[in-house]
């Protein structure tokens, strides 16, 4: 855990959110500045800088998308559709040093995104 990571406060409860899921290895939940009508965040219980910080051989990231399949089951889009995306770094604007994934649907999505 960071002690400044604003995704770990919410890990472990120091910040209210609303979850949509959660497990022993990660916890999804809705973001407080929503891009389209869904828009969760999915995050590793533990924490890594980024994507890059996953060691070889760590599952986490299989897991997360395993969990997806679930997430959007539930949140009723796996139908209609979905994108989930990974911000890595300073050009891929991450700007939440704690690997996380968003979810996003519930209407068309434009490609390119921007």
């Amino acid at each position: 855990m960071s002690q400044d990571c604003i995704f770990c406060k919410i890990v472990n409860k120091e910040l209210p959110s609303e979850i949509v899921y959660e497990d022993d290895l990660i916890l999804a939940f809705n973001d407080v500045n929503p891009q389209a009508p869904v828009h969760v965040i999915i995050v590793p219980k533990e924490h890594f800088d980024s994507l890059l910080s996953v060691p070889a051989g760590n599952d986490i990231i299989s897991h997360i998308h395993t969990v997806v399949n679930r997430i959007v089951l539930k949140l009723g889009i796996a139908d209609s559709g979905f994108r989930l995306v990974i911000n890595c770094g300073r050009d891929g604007n991450q700007t939440v040093p704690h690997l996380h994934y968003h979810l996003l649907g519930g209407r068309p999505l434009l490609w390119p995104p921007g």
